[in-house]
């Protein structure tokens, strides 16, 4: 199966280029003077931001559902490429931003994430066990955290409701990919209370999430069709989560989870394509 998560925004590799630069210029600037209105032209830039930034909250939970695989031999070659991908995502991802002037606030955010991710990433380069599995899990718990705090910033700077639809999007790719590694949690016996809890809560909030995005006044043919091809990946996955964690079940489990990133990855694009269209 080809490896198709967290495919980029349908455009030209130069107007992605062009709008990466745009948007971190835009952070530069807007995250200095908060009081200040933003322009259409700056909402629309800070759109593509919080998907970007959005992007390391998933990043984090696929580097440990992939380790996980590892430690529980379930589809193992697929696995180590899952992980070499997601470690090659984050690390160009932060390369990329380095290259940008920002302003303290936004410095210190992104050193911390970055921080964060290179613990995750040595965790990651050990020998798969009991014990490093759960090390991960925790350290992209802790990356996740920051990210999430970094994203929540960018939307409130977007000062534009619509701008949720792209954190929301971009936090179902989270979800699938937490959902995921938890089940393999409960499948080496490192299911405690607060994992269990987390599983249940997090599928109630796809769900609800689900329901919102299609409720949202922002909406295309290809939205529509995705968040339709997304509730039917849900389906399969939900029916994947609620087998025992089993040889089978972890290979569906692991399967499932990547089509439903793959499809919830480019809803985000569509929902950032079509913000940036309403506030130009």
């Amino acid at each position: 199966m080809r490896d198709t998560c967290f495919l980029p925004v349908p455009s030209s590799a130069a107007c992605r280029r062009r709008d990466r630069r745009l948007a971190l210029r835009v952070l530069g600037t807007g995250l200095l003077a908060p009081a200040l209105p933003l322009s259409a032209q700056a909402r629309m830039a800070l759109a593509t931001a919080i998907n970007r930034t959005a992007r390391f909250r998933a990043l984090s939970q696929r580097m440990a559902k992939a380790y996980g695989q590892l430690y529980l031999d379930v589809r193992p070659v697929r696995a180590r490429d899952v992980l070499e991908h997601t470690r090659r995502q984050m690390r160009s991802g932060f390369e990329d931003m380095a290259r940008q002037g920002w302003p303290p606030e936004v410095a210190r955010l992104l050193a911390d994430m970055r921080l964060s991710a290179d613990r995750l990433n040595a965790l990651a380069g050990q020998a798969p066990s009991r014990s490093a599995f759960q090390a991960v899990s925790a350290q992209a718990d802790q990356m996740l955290a920051l990210a999430d705090t970094a994203t929540q910033a960018l939307e409130r700077q977007a000062q534009a409701p619509t701008a949720r639809l792209v954190n929301t999007a971009g936090r179902q790719r989270m979800l699938s990919q937490r959902l995921a590694k938890n089940y393999e949690l409960a499948a080496a016996g490192l299911d405690g209370r607060p994992v269990r809890e987390q599983l249940a809560g997090d599928a109630d909030e796809f769900q609800r999430a689900l329901a919102r995005l299609g409720e949202a006044p922002i909406s295309t043919p290809a939205i529509r069709s995705a968040l339709e091809l997304g509730q039917a990946q849900w389906l399969f996955f939900d029916a994947a989560l609620k087998r025992q964690p089993d040889g089978r079940g972890l290979e569906e489990v692991a399967t499932t989870s990547e089509r439903l990133l793959e499809v919830m990855d480019t809803l985000t694009a569509l929902y950032e394509a079509a913000l940036q269209d309403l506030l130009g």
